[in-house]
């Protein structure tokens, strides 16, 4: 019963086979293993599956898991990791692999540097992870208002196979992001809930994040929101690709291609392998 804790820019997760579970981990197993005190602890689990069969091609499925129990379409840090996990396993080579996940295929490369180059989708400014109701006609949802907490923001909305509600600030570091954060993730207009960005733009043309994820909180990093932010950022003129995003944990380059399909760049590493003990075997029911 061994498991690997990785990181990719301080977000950090556990990676297990499934083989550990004997079904879907409860939000009490999940918890439980991502306590950073009680458990091994992480931002959440990265459950490596066989293909199913219904993507062609696909080498592994990747399932995840948000210390909630919740399990998101995707996770743009966990791919990196995983597809590291997988090379170290010999399970995919140099070229471009596909990963089947929630969000649909994902096609990660290994670049010679260690880093991984990940085509993550396109990036769409609107989809049913957003009630869109209220406005007509319905377009794009490109800085529109939103309320939450007696106050009123500017936000764009991006899914790149999960939902992200992004806003532009002069400064992130000073965002109350621990009390905004909460309020728009589960607000009216997300039916799934949403991740929520706060982002700035840099004298550079980078741009600067802090992230409240879906289920988890804040955390170091977020590829997804990134990427979401990347896209969002090229689309609002506040860069232009590739960009450069400065998260807390580091930085990530997202390009935008023709089309709108969006690529991720950035690093993985592992941190420490262990073996989940007698004790925690028989908490998560495995004795």
């Amino acid at each position: 019963m061994r498991f690997n804790k990785w990181h990719g820019l301080g977000n950090d997760y556990i990676i297990l086979e499934a083989s550990v579970f004997s079904e879907t981990p409860s939000a009490e197993v999940c918890g439980l293993l991502c306590d950073r005190h009680f458990g091994i602890g992480a931002d959440g689990l990265l459950v490596h599956h066989a293909p199913s069969g219904a993507v062609p091609g696909a080498v592994a499925r990747m399932r995840i898991f948000n210390p909630d129990g919740s399990e998101p379409e995707m996770c743009g840090n966990g791919i990196r990791m995983f597809a590291l996990y997988l090379a170290e396993r010999g399970l995919i080579g140099d070229g471009e692999s596909t990963i089947e996940t929630l969000a649909g295929p994902i096609r990660p490369r290994i670049l010679a540097d260690g880093r991984v180059r990940v085509h993550m989708g396109t990036a769409r400014f609107k989809s049913e992870a957003i009630d869109a109701s209220q406005w007509e006609p319905v377009g794009e949802i490109v800085e529109r208002q939103i309320e939450a907490l007696g106050e009123t923001f500017v936000f764009t909305f991006v899914d790149v196979g999960n939902p992200h509600c992004i806003i532009v600030v002069e400064d992130v570091a000073s965002t109350p992001l621990e009390r905004i954060g909460p309020a728009l993730e589960t607000h009216v207009l997300f039916p799934r809930r949403a991740n929520v960005e706060f982002v700035q733009r840099e004298p550079d043309g980078s741009v600067r994040m802090r992230v409240w994820e879906r289920g988890v909180g804040e955390t170091q990093a977020c590829g997804t929101g990134a990427t979401a932010v990347g896209a969002a950022a090229v689309r609002l003129g506040l860069a232009v690709s590739p960009v450069l995003v400065h998260l807390p944990g580091g930085d990530l380059e997202i390009e935008t291609l023709p089309g709108g399909e969006v690529v991720m760049t950035g690093p993985a590493e592992e941190v420490f392998v262990g073996d989940l003990s007698p004790a925690m075997l028989r908490r998560i029911g495995r004795a």
